[in-house]
């Protein structure tokens, strides 16, 4: 995946389980506020791994591009 779609599934993944946990919240499910606390931690996750492919992709194209110019 790129940086800008594991970041956009953080981002789906972090609301979901903050929907979760209020849903399991309002139940008095502390199983479904467990589980939209897991889902809320992979999503920043993932957004923090989106982050840092796309710093390591601006890196790479930056040294490509000054490679270039020496040419």
């Amino acid at each position: 995946m790129s940086g800008n779609t594991d970041k956009a599934a953080g981002i789906a993944n972090e609301a979901a389980g903050k929907v979760k946990q209020g849903v399991g919240k309002a139940v008095g499910s502390d199983k479904l506020k467990g589980e939209g606390a897991a889902q809320e931690a992979k999503g920043d996750v993932q957004q923090v791994k989106g982050d840092a492919k796309n710093a390591i992709k601006d890196g790479v194209n930056k040294v490509a591009d000054a490679a270039n110019k020496k040419l």
